[in-house]
């Protein structure tokens, strides 16, 4: 496995505009219902939840509390059936789908736990993906941004190789560097270290820090509650509800007004 270099690992910068003292995320009075057979489910009720810029949380509770839809919601994958979502400056319930779609692409960086890179392009050219779709950078600019942003994540000398030839940790760095792809101020990662073992996910975790560090919202989803030690915030699910929303003792022990 290749180990990135602290150096590699130099926060990234914000735009111009991106104040680390507005909320990026704000959601009120957020409620998720469905209808099925039984009668009306509720998957989230009453979400209250602001987040800055640069926050680094982690979204916790067992399988049906209600964290996949939150994300869901939280990226226009799903709307909800009451409440507003702002992002970035944007209502994301008013938009059509074809908004959502350009939007997601610009706003968000998505990581899974199965990686999802395609196995048929090198690391490199899935790492440009995204920025063909969207077109955010000129084409001649493409492939050096990859190369910097695997450099970023400690695996560049990994890019003209295929997925299938690289470990697991490897491929999750991968697949963060193309989520970073056209730099968006919000990252969602879920169970991003459930595939991985102990050491590779710490790894993961300490990278998802440096790039909260550097300005961007990184939200993690998982069942384990021990990521709680490296992230500023944790916010449980319970029922759908959020039953509590803490500050790490890490974050607590940082001014406010200290940067990263």
């Amino acid at each position: 496995m290749v180990h990135a270099k602290p150096s590699q690992l130099a926060p990234l910068s914000r735009g111009p505009g991106a104040n680390r003292d507005d909320p990026l995320i704000t959601m009120r009075q957020v409620g998720k219902t469905y209808e099925t057979p039984a009668g009306t489910f509720a998957a989230l009720a009453d979400i209250e939840l602001t987040l800055a810029r640069g926050d680094f949380v982690a979204v916790v509770g067992k399988s049906g509390s209600g964290k996949t839809t939150l994300i869901n919601l939280l990226t226009g994958i799903d709307r909800p059936t009451s409440g507003s979502i702002d992002v970035a400056g944007d209502a994301v319930v008013a938009m059509s789908e074809t908004q959502l779609a350009a939007w997601r692409g610009k706003t968000v960086g998505l990581v899974f736990q199965f990686f999802q890179l395609l196995p048929t392009l090198t690391i490199a050219e899935n790492v440009i993906l995204p920025m063909d779709f969207c077109a955010t950078y000129p084409v001649r600019e493409r492939r050096p941004r990859a190369l910097d942003l695997l450099s970023q994540v400690g695996i560049a000398d990994q890019a003209d190789k295929l997925p299938a030839t690289l470990s697991g940790g490897q491929q999750q760095r991968a697949a963060i560097a193309r989520a970073l792809a056209n730099d968006p101020p919000l990252l969602v990662a879920d169970e991003p270290t459930g595939n991985l073992d102990s050491h590779t996910a710490d790894e993961i975790l300490a990278l998802f820090s440096r790039l909260a560090a550097g300005g961007t919202t990184v939200v993690i989803v998982s069942h384990e509650r021990d990521v709680a030690a490296i992230v500023d915030r944790t916010i449980v699910l319970v029922d759908g509800r959020i039953a509590s929303d803490t500050a790490s003792a890490r974050a607590r022990a940082v001014p406010q007004s200290a940067e990263a």
